[in-house]
């Protein structure tokens, strides 16, 4: 099933006729990856905070926000099934990797086979080799593909990109971008990228402009 926006529409809080981000109206389809480009502090963070539900007190939000047919509005941001996956890995220092994706597992998988199940995952991407080292001591590229398992592995209903590729030396940012990529659309989720970098952009995939969203209908 989709995300939907419906006239979403996000104010400052302190100023409420300042609006940075117009009316926009949009829809992804499962398995489908949007992109939305602007500079650094135009608000395509606040955007993804919105949609999440986890939106600051300096912001607030008018407009309806469906997935899977469900008014995302009238849930806290735990029960919106949404996977928000940020700059940097910001994975935890305490945990090895499998703890790590074991962590972000669903409630219903208990004991052993939370552990399995993490090094179940590991072993699709051939990272299982990984999967007792302490994370402050892998790689940044790996780092940065565990945060996305972990993030995928509690199998939200839609995943949210904030510049997840920026924070990495321009050797791996190809490879990890088609690794996301890949891993989005076998996940067959809607997926919404925001980025500053043209050569972000999915081959093929709609990509608005910042400024354009106010009159997108998509």
């Amino acid at each position: 099933m989709p995300l939907e926006l419906k006239s979403l529409t996000i104010f400052q809080a302190k100023a409420p006729h300042q609006v940075l981000l117009s009316p926009v109206s949009m829809t992804i389809s499962p398995g489908e990856i949007v992109t939305v480009m602007g500079p650094s502090g135009c608000g395509k963070s606040t955007l993804l905070r919105s949609i999440a539900g986890q939106l600051g007190h300096d912001f607030h939000s008018q407009g309806e926000i469906y997935l899977n047919g469900n008014l995302l509005n009238l849930f806290p941001p735990h029960l919106r099934q949404v996977g928000l996956q940020w700059q940097h890995p910001l994975l935890f220092p305490h945990l090895n990797v499998w703890q790590n994706i074991a962590f972000a597992l669903p409630t219903m998988v208990h004991g052993r086979a939370r552990e399995q199940q993490a090094r179940d995952i590991l072993a699709q991407v051939t990272l299982d080799n990984l999967a007792e080292q302490s994370v402050l001591r892998i790689s940044g590229g790996q780092a940065a593909r565990v945060s996305l398992l972990r993030t995928l592995a509690s199998e939200p209903k839609l995943l949210l990109l904030d510049e997840p590729f920026s924070a990495l030396d321009i050797n791996l940012r190809q490879a990890f971008r088609q690794f996301v990529f890949s891993q989005a659309i076998q996940a067959n989720i809607p997926t919404l990228l925001v980025t500053h970098d043209a050569q972000d952009i999915p081959a093929n995939s709609r990509c608005f402009q910042w400024h354009e969203l106010g009159d997108s209908n998509a």
